[in-house]
This record gives structure tokens, C-alpha cells and sequence, in this order.
């Protein structure tokens, strides 16, 4: 069993607020899918990360996230393309691990 992970910004590259279509879309994707869906939306949670020496980036993130009893790395590797130009970003982070239910 796989747990994937996609931390999707509500805002884009210039600032702006995202609109909630992007959001509600990536979500009806995913469920019809995988079947189901979390998403941790309530508090958005704050990424940073040095872009250089000098300036710092932040950005304010949800996650979504799934469960697959296969890995397709190829379907991830094209979705998270279509996640990047939909939510306008230079790259979106999706990450997955292995996990065993108890």
C-alpha cells in the first residue's frame, strides 16, 4: 500500500490568491480515481526554502492526500505536469511512501 501526498499552494508565482475551481477539480480528479481522498485544508501549513543565499521563499500549502495498492510513477510523474501548469507553479511537489495498514 502507497500513501501519495500532493502539496498543492493557494497562491500562484505572482501572489494571487488561486482560484477554488482549481482546487475543487484536482479533488473530484483524485476521488474518481483512487476512491477517496483527505485533505488538510483547514490551516494551511507554511513552506520555506532558501532560494539563494539571501532570499527565502514561503509558501502557503494544502495537501492532499491518497492511498494505492500500486505505485503508478508514470501516471504520477504526468499528473503532477498537469498540477503544475493548472496551479501555474515551476514544480509541485508529490511525494509517496510505502505504508503497511494495521
Amino acid at each position: 500500500m502507497h500513501l501519495i501526498q500532493i502539496l498543492l499552494p493557494l497562491y500562484d508565482n505572482a501572489d494571487a490568491s488561486l482560484p477554488t475551481e482549481l482546487f475543487e477539480k484536482t479533488r473530484e480528479e483524485l476521488i474518481d480515481r483512487f476512491g477517496g481522498l483527505t485533505a488538510y485544508t483547514r490551516v494551511p501549513a507554511k513552506g520555506l526554502w532558501q532560494e539563494d543565499a539571501s532570499t527565502t521563499v514561503r509558501d502557503d500549502i494544502v495537501i492532499y492526500e491518497v492511498m494505492a495498492d500500486t505505485l503508478d510513477e508514470a501516471w504520477w510523474r504526468k499528473y503532477r505536469r498537469t498540477l503544475e501548469q493548472r496551479f501555474r507553479q515551476e514544480a509541485i511537489v508529490v511525494r509517496a511512501q510505502s505504508i503497511t495498514l494495521l
